[in-house]
Order: C-alpha cells, then structure tokens, then sequence
C-alpha cells in the first residue's frame, strides 16, 4: 500500500539516466506529452469499475490503484517488454522484436485491456512515423504487419526510443511516468479530485516509478516476464457491460 502522500519521495537512483543529444530530449517529452495523439485520455485501466464500486473514492486509494499497476500489473509487464524490444530493435534483431512483440499483444487480461494497448500503440507509431520519419521505424512496423502481429504501446514506444537512440534508461522512466500521470489523470476526473490532490499522488508515485523502471532494466529473458493484477483484470472484464461509462476501458 502507498503510503507516500504527503511525504517526501526523493530518493537516488541507483543507475543515472544516460545524457544525450537536445534533440532526443526534445523527442522523448514531445512523445511521452498527454498531448500526443494517442488517445491515451480515453482509457481508465479499469479505473473506472472500481471508483463506481467505491474501491477507489480519493487520493490514497487512487495511489494505491496505480501502484498496483506498476508493481504487479500491466506496468510491470509493459516496461519490461519495452527494455527487451528496446534492445531487440537497437540490434536490429527482427526475429527477436517480432517475438516479444507477440507476446506483448497477446499479455492483455480483456478486449478492452488489448484495446487500450494496441490502439494506442498503434497511434503512437503511426504518428512517429510521419513527423519523425526514419527508414528503420518503416522496417520494423511493416515487419510486424507482415506477420499480422498488433503493435502494443510498449512495443512502439521500444521501436522509436532505439530507431532515434533514446537511452533505455530515460525512456523506461519518461514511459512508465506517462502510464502513471494518464490514470490518475482519469482518476482526478472520476472521483473526482481536484488537480493538487492529483499531483500529490504523482509525487507519492515517483519511488514505485523508479523501481518499476529498474526492475525492467534488468529483465534479460522473455521467459521471466508477468503480470499479477487480477482483481484489475477483473475489473476491465466488467467494465464491457457497466451501465454508464465515460472511458473506454
């Protein structure tokens, strides 16, 4: 349980982020923005199911809800798909992205939770694709189209961090900050909160962001890849039929 709200978080972090160019810092923020057209706004991750069953009614709980995430959720599991399709794609490994790939299109827990991943990694690309064009991020989208594998928003993210050389350290925290700031975004709106409370849990949430980026870092093997949020699962399953519904997931 979170129980950072209100307090100070600051803590070093064990590897440096790698400095590089302005111009991929430029990048990274440009893409990781709430203003890049995803359509990220959209979705609640659940979110939404367990605020109208009152699990989640205000910012302690709503931190707690996204820790989950990226402790033992789809936060997890997406950051270290992207490190191994990160390092997949910097090698040009084809054989290699085209597997973890799969397997990040096929790790979703519901419709709505694959819908959430492939939709808006499908936009990512899409749109990288045409204001940042690089003959590398052709050949790794129309390989993946070719072998009718669904891009999954961590994978498109791992194929544009490696094609601009975006240091797998700063784009893993950058990824899993925007995973984080999108749902207590939707969280703000669904309790509702108001924007201070929202940014409170945002500051409770930088030490699991910082964990959940070095513990992606070092996964080396597919093979040791999970996910264990169930009751999230659940949640997004009854999601499909709840009566009213403001998020698409």
């Amino acid at each position: 349980m979170i129980t950072g709200i209100g307090m100070d978080t600051r803590t070093a972090m064990d590897t440096a982020i790698t400095a590089t160019d302005p111009a991929a810092w430029s990048r990274l923020l440009a893409w990781m923005s709430p203003s890049f057209p995803t359509g990220a706004f959209s979705y609640s991750h659940g979110l939404e199911t367990a605020v109208e069953d009152g699990a989640v009614h205000d910012a302690a709980t709503l931190c707690a809800y996204v820790e989950t995430v990226l402790a033992h959720g789809a936060g997890r599991a997406d950051a270290a798909l992207l490190a191994l399709a990160w390092r997949a794609q910097a090698r040009d490994d084809n054989e290699g992205l085209a597997e973890i790939a799969e397997l990040a299109a096929a790790m979703r827990g519901s419709a709505e939770l694959a819908l959430e991943s492939h939709a808006q990694g499908r936009a990512f690309l899409s749109t990288v694709r045409a204001a940042w064009p690089h003959a590398r991020l052709d050949a790794a989208a129309e390989m993946l189209a070719a072998r009718d594998i669904a891009v999954a928003s961590p994978i498109a993210v791992a194929i544009a961090g490696a094609v601009w050389e975006i240091p797998l350290d700063a784009l893993l925290l950058a990824h899993l900050h925007a995973v984080a700031a999108n749902l207590v975004s939707a969280g703000v709106r669904l309790v509702p909160l108001g924007q201070t409370d929202g940014q409170r849990v945002i500051a409770a949430l930088e030490a699991p962001i910082r964990m959940a980026a070095r513990h992606a870092a070092d996964v080396t093997d597919a093979d040791t890849v999970y996910a264990a949020a169930p009751v999230i699962d659940l949640l997004s399953i009854r999601h499909e039929t709840q009566y009213t519904r403001l998020f698409r997931s």
